[in-house]
Protein backbone atom coordinates (compact mmCIF):
# COMPACT_ATOMS: atom_id res chain seq x y z
CA UNK A 1 0.00 0.00 0.00
CA UNK A 2 1.61 2.82 -0.95
CA UNK A 3 1.96 5.91 1.50
CA UNK A 4 0.32 9.18 0.33
CA UNK A 5 1.39 12.58 1.38
CA UNK A 6 -0.37 15.07 1.48
CA UNK A 7 1.13 18.97 1.04
CA UNK A 8 -1.00 22.64 2.47
CA UNK A 9 -0.05 26.11 1.33
CA UNK A 10 -1.73 29.18 2.86
CA UNK A 11 -3.51 32.20 1.61
CA UNK A 12 -4.28 35.17 3.64
CA UNK A 13 -4.89 38.73 3.24
CA UNK A 14 -2.35 41.13 5.03
CA UNK A 15 -3.11 43.76 7.55
CA UNK A 16 -2.79 46.06 4.23
CA UNK A 17 -5.36 44.50 2.35
CA UNK A 18 -2.79 43.26 -0.01
CA UNK A 19 -3.79 39.53 -0.91
CA UNK A 20 -0.70 36.93 -0.03
CA UNK A 21 -0.34 33.55 -0.69
CA UNK A 22 2.81 31.12 0.96
CA UNK A 23 5.84 30.01 -1.26
CA UNK A 24 6.70 27.29 0.64
CA UNK A 25 4.69 23.67 1.24
CA UNK A 26 3.85 22.30 4.81
CA UNK A 27 2.19 19.21 6.09
CA UNK A 28 -0.78 19.91 8.19
CA UNK A 29 0.57 20.79 11.73
CA UNK A 30 2.99 23.22 10.34
CA UNK A 31 0.27 24.70 8.05
CA UNK A 32 -1.91 24.87 11.18
CA UNK A 33 1.06 26.79 13.25
CA UNK A 34 1.61 29.00 10.43
CA UNK A 35 -2.05 30.03 10.49
CA UNK A 36 -2.03 30.92 13.81
CA UNK A 37 1.18 33.02 13.87
CA UNK A 38 -0.37 34.85 10.98
CA UNK A 39 -3.65 35.86 12.45
CA UNK A 40 -1.45 36.49 15.37
CA UNK A 41 0.60 39.30 13.52
CA UNK A 42 -2.98 41.07 12.42
CA UNK A 43 -3.53 38.87 8.70
CA UNK A 44 -7.67 38.01 7.94
CA UNK A 45 -8.94 35.66 6.01
CA UNK A 46 -6.27 32.94 6.55
CA UNK A 47 -6.98 29.44 4.81
CA UNK A 48 -5.10 26.28 4.88
CA UNK A 49 -5.37 24.72 0.97
CA UNK A 50 -4.11 21.20 0.21
CA UNK A 51 -1.91 21.35 -2.65
CA UNK A 52 -0.12 18.84 -4.85
CA UNK A 53 3.61 18.69 -4.62
CA UNK A 54 5.14 21.24 -6.35
CA UNK A 55 2.03 23.34 -6.73
CA UNK A 56 1.38 26.45 -4.74
CA UNK A 57 -1.65 28.80 -4.55
CA UNK A 58 -2.34 32.26 -6.34
CA UNK A 59 -2.55 34.69 -4.12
Amino acid sequence: MPITMQNYALTWTDATGKPRASTVSYDQNSANSRKTELEAAGASDVTVVPIRPGELPQP
